[in-house]
């Protein structure tokens, strides 16, 4: 990736000044349901698919459809967590314990 690819793939997790919450969420729920859509057409959740070329994964690497899946339950899990503890800091409400 160049500079140019990190400096816009930063800019994409800020609401730019043409951007509205709405706009952004509508942008997600589509998303969302093109994940659906390729989910249910996969043969198995052992099919799998190389990588994009990247510095974190091994030339020629491979996930499978279930290790996809994992990652993306873990990541949305993950900062879910770092926003619900925004929130804590902000309202000062816990939603466990």
């Amino acid at each position: 990736m160049t500079e140019e690819d990190w400096a816009r793939r930063d800019a994409e997790f800020r609401l730019l000044p043409d951007e509205t919450l709405a706009g952004v969420l509508a942008d997600y729920a589509e998303v969302a349901r093109r994940t659906d859509e390729l989910v249910a057409t996969l043969p198995d959740l052992d099919a799998a698919h190389p990588l994009p070329k990247a510095p974190w994964f091994e030339p020629g690497a491979q996930w499978s459809a279930r290790r996809v899946l994992m990652h993306v339950i873990a990541e949305t899990a993950q900062h879910a967590g770092h926003a619900d503890i925004i929130r804590e800091s902000l309202d000062g409400a816990k939603s466990m314990g």
